[in-house]
């Protein structure tokens, strides 16, 4: 028995299939899009892979950061659908919802309470799993603005973004926090 073929050759005439139907230039506004959002999941995974490196936050963050995982296939979805088959999605399954950036902006609130915010801007690369998450909240800041054009009106898939590269930047203060104070305790 054959398995499928992984290429199609559909993709030749640089145009690209979208969910639910019909075909746009693979440089136009919604693979612009969802492919910037593709890239922030995978800087994610990154992010994830550096959880089997600590114990103590890693278990916690892995949960965390898969169902941001989870999250972003729908909102991919979202933006791999053209305007006419819109009302084919399905709420928190292909369409972002409010309660989903919501649920961010809890999350965002549990993580900061955690630690004290930092007073001044900060450099990247107290240590590489934080690393890894300020690298994944460049790629949704950059997923966010390359969707102004592509989400529809009325979409939630901005406020969702902006929500997570927020919680991202908190969950990388967070890791570089904690990293240190085990890091300065393991010293004494």
């Amino acid at each position: 028995m054959s398995s499928p073929k992984i290429y199609t050759r559909t993709g030749d005439d640089g145009t690209t299939g979208l969910f639910y139907g019909g075909r746009v230039p693979k440089n136009s506004a919604l693979p612009n899009a969802y492919g910037s959002v593709d890239e922030a999941q995978a800087f994610l995974g990154i992010a994830r892979a550096g959880c089997a490196q600590n114990d103590e936050l890693g278990p916690e963050l892995n949960e965390v950061l898969l169902g941001i995982g989870r999250d972003l296939y729908v909102l991919m979805a979202e933006l791999a659908t053209a305007p006419e088959n819109h009302s084919k999605l399905e709420d928190g399954m292909s369409r972002v919802t409010a309660e989903m950036a919501e649920a961010l902006e809890t999350q965002i609130d549990d993580y900061k309470s955690r630690f004290e915010a930092p007073s001044q801007f900060v450099v990247p690369g107290e240590d590489p799993l934080s690393a890894s998450l300020d690298v994944a909240r460049t790629v949704i800041r950059r997923a966010e603005r390359c969707s102004i054009e592509a989400a529809a009106e009325g979409s939630h898939v901005l406020v969702y973004l902006n929500r997570l590269s927020d919680l991202v930047w908190t969950l990388a203060r967070w890791v570089e926090t904690t990293t240190m104070i085990a890091s300065d305790s393991s010293t004494d």
